[in-house]
């Protein structure tokens, strides 16, 4: 059996699975942080806290895994000492307050704090669990500047850098004093991880040249497979480098499910999809964007979230910002398009939406092409394979996902062209607001009047 634990934005989430990765067991526990402003930060003390919990509830059935994987937030970090404990509270990946991603973060950490080893969430939650500070895994550092063509860090010059290994890497074994803690039995492998928007790929089993994976929960981040480094000229395309050394372009977006839960605290989404099946398209046109700044498909650091027209009740409301998080998505996939992506490929959709059979077909009409629904959508499945690959129990990453992932369902457009209007209605805004480049607002015009 194999363990994957992925530290979320809102919660952790254990998943235990068999070899052919069947579920055995799972467990969640709540996160919560601090925003103000532009700031968003987490406390450390409370990610191994939520571990403790989710991973008590995955091994309830007493199950005992061989090796496990850790993914967390791609662009969030903290600073440690030199046996990976905390120093500071953790600045989050979408926080506003510095430049440069991750290296940015790092440098604004230090300059209130102090020297320290730059950490990302995964290493923190290792290091409990090995008992020292191990490697981080160069999914992870990719935003703290690390190089993967190069094989070394570029860009700002950040103190207390990491040694990095490829995701997958062997790091050692759950000591006696976090087996107590957790659960985990001592001796259990603790595999290098990767990112979670790379994890969610992994359980999506795209892992073939040409193929995307979408996963959208709190935000929105596509993830797809070439041959070659795809070159972004913008720079908010990037490449992570697969186990398998296939490239993993894509990008992420700080519009997501995170609109409906700002927009409608408490409410019952089932109840709302319900609803707004009955406005489409939406009386209103959204961009969904919460708190300032976007990232993917296009760089804003002044975008905010906006409404064009005035939704006829809540449910129209709710119905503009599905409609709105999945023009995004179209928009992104235009971006890879027009850099010179291969879109062509099946696109698997995972993440928590992938949980609403009524968002799914949203995005599958707003698309115009067909999405695969795994069986299993979780972002703790793809570490619970990459636990199996590094353990040495599969030849590729591919191979490993072939056995453990497969598909619920497809789900197919009915009313291609429906969404068109209002798509370029945004596109229209977003370039009026000179933040979407204007080839990328032609191209995705050309592309709407293009037949798929």
């Amino acid at each position: 059996m194999w363990l994957g634990i992925d530290l979320g934005t809102q919660s952790v989430r254990a998943l235990l699975a068999d070899d052919d990765g069947t579920v055995r067991g799972g467990g969640s526990a709540p996160l919560t942080g601090r925003r103000e402003g532009p700031l968003h930060e987490q406390s450390p003390a409370d990610w191994w806290t939520a571990v403790k919990a989710a991973v008590r509830g995955a091994l309830a059935g007493g199950g005992r895994p061989r090796a496990l994987a850790i993914c967390s937030t791609s662009g969030t970090v903290l600073l440690g000492d030199d046996r990976g404990r905390p120093l500071t509270p953790a600045v989050m990946y979408d926080d506003g307050r510095a430049p440069g991603r991750g290296p940015g973060r790092a440098l604004l950490l230090q300059r209130e704090y102090g020297p320290g080893r730059v950490l990302h969430q995964a290493d923190l939650i290792a290091a409990r669990l090995l008992g020292r500070l191990p490697p981080t895994d160069s999914s992870h550092a990719l935003k703290t500047g690390w190089d993967p063509e190069r094989g070394a860090f570029t860009g700002p010059d950040v103190p207390g850098l990491p040694e990095v290994v490829p995701p997958g890497t062997p790091l050692g074994a759950v000591d006696r004093a976090a087996a107590d803690e957790t659960g985990i039995p001592a001796g259990t492998v603790v595999v290098a991880g990767m990112t979670d928007g790379c994890a969610a790929q992994i359980a999506s089993g795209a892992l073939t040249v040409g193929s995307w994976n979408s996963v959208l929960g709190t935000t929105l981040v596509l993830k797809g497979v070439t041959a070659t480094p795809l070159r972004d000229p913008a720079g908010v395309v990037y490449s992570h480098l697969s186990p398998d050394g296939h490239w993993l372009p894509g990008g992420a977006s700080n519009v997501g499910g995170g609109a409906l839960t700002a927009a409608f605290p408490g409410a019952d989404p089932a109840a709302l999809d319900a609803l707004a099946a009955a406005c489409e398209p939406a009386g209103a046109v959204a961009y969904p964007l919460t708190g300032q700044g976007e990232r993917f498909p296009f760089a804003a650091p002044g975008a905010s979230g906006f409404l064009l027209g005035t939704p006829a009740s809540d449910a129209d409301h709710w119905a503009a910002l599905l409609q709105g998080v999945a023009f995004v998505e179209r928009l992104c996939y235009d971006r890879l398009d027009l850099i010179g992506a291969p879109v062509d490929g099946p696109v698997t959709v995972t993440g928590g939406a992938a949980r609403s059979g009524y968002w799914n077909r949203l995005r599958a009409e707003v698309l115009g092409r067909p999405v695969r629904v795994p069986e299993v959508s979780e972002s703790a499945l793809g570490m619970a394979v990459l636990a199996a690959l590094g353990a040495g129990a599969a030849p590729t990453l591919a191979a490993a996902a072939g056995r453990m992932t497969r598909l619920r369902e497809t789900v197919r457009p009915e009313h291609r062209g429906r969404f068109t209007e209002p798509y370029l209605a945004l596109v229209d805004a977003l370039e009026r607001r000179a933040w979407l480049p204007s080839d990328l607002a032609a191209h995705a015009r050309t592309r709407a009047d293009t037949p798929r």
